[in-house]
């Protein structure tokens, strides 16, 4: 059983003898793994030859609507093959004991920690495979395509700054929604990873991107809604057991960035972390005068609770 001999080489401590049967152990517990892999690659490849016999497959990509006559991509037995090869290749890398890796459709290394982030791409862009951009800090920050589609459609038309557009999700979506968006970030390659983001879907001449730091810019803007989805802390925030938008967000605290937004715009759209205080979502609609109506929205992806999105101003319903 190769997890028992990695539970009692944990507590090996002796001589040269028992290292070197640590030793040999690890060595034996590595062959044992790329054993598997081999032979599930095999599996997967008959599997892919079979279904590619069966049904025909072309390497043309199929388009269907669904019924709110979105158009996506429909994934084929093919593609099915390539994503359970991609997997095993993510298997064999571990393998090799490397603190960082570089997975099928990144731009850059991401750490081990970050691959669980990995698997979840195609709820953050459905089109990931058709060449999006987005590194490490992408994969936990960027909201799921499902919400970011959703908060879209609530705040309607008009003119919508994302503050922190990151690689550019939310920024897409509402560009989708026929509104003209300010994307905004500090970081020059986010931007950057936005802009050939926002192309893949088509949307590039309806954002203008701005490479800046948003508090800075914030007297010289106006606009209909402010989107602000500032970072979270990365993946450590979800350990609090409330989220506090006093001391938590960054670069700086949430009352501080909701002032800022209501500068701008009449209505605001916060997203924030499941675990936030509600009652500081309150305190916030209480900076304008007069307060704000506001509206907070359980956001959720397949029955599990992602986020949480408030609504300010005319945006609430």
């Amino acid at each position: 059983n190769p997890l028992s001999c990695i539970r009692n080489e944990e507590g090996v401590h002796g001589n040269g003898s028992a290292l070197y049967q640590v030793c040999k152990r690890k060595a034996r517990l590595k062959q044992l793994i790329k054993a598997m892999l081999l032979k599930s690659s095999v599996r997967i490849m008959g599997l892919y030859k079979y279904q590619k016999k069966l049904s025909k497959i072309t390497a043309k990509a199929a388009v269907f609507k669904h019924a709110d006559g979105c158009q996506q991509k429909k994934i084929l037995c093919e593609e099915k093959g390539k994503q359970l090869l991609a997997n095993v290749d993510v298997m064999k890398k571990l393998c090799e004991e490397s603190p960082k890796i570089l997975l099928p459709g990144m731009v850059e290394e991401i750490s081990v920690n970050a691959i669980k982030y990995w698997y979840r791409r195609y709820s953050l862009f459905s089109r990931f495979d058709e060449g999006i951009k987005m590194d490490e800090e992408g994969l936990f920050s960027v909201t799921p395509e499902v919400i970011a589609k959703h908060q879209a459609a609530h705040c309607g038309s008009g003119i919508v700054i994302d503050a922190f557009t990151g690689v550019g999700g939310n920024a897409i979506q509402f560009a989708l929604m026929n509104c003209h968006v300010i994307a905004i970030d500090i970081n020059p390659k986010k931007i950057e990873y936005a802009q050939h983001n926002a192309g893949i879907y088509g949307v590039s001449d309806r954002i203008d991107f701005i490479v800046g730091d948003f508090f800075q810019l914030a007297p010289a803007l106006k606009a209909d809604v402010v989107f602000l989805s500032p970072p979270w802390g990365g993946p450590e925030y979800i350990k609090a057991e409330k989220y506090d938008v006093h001391s938590m967000l960054k670069p700086k605290d949430g009352f501080s960035l909701f002032k800022a937004a209501l500068s701008i715009a009449p209505s605001v759209v916060f997203f924030l972390p499941r675990t936030v205080d509600l009652d500081q979502l309150v305190q916030l609609s209480w900076l304008a005068n007069p307060p704000l109506a506001c509206e907070v929205e359980r956001n959720f992806v397949n029955d599990e609770l992602k986020a949480i999105t408030a609504y300010y101003g005319k945006v609430s319903h």
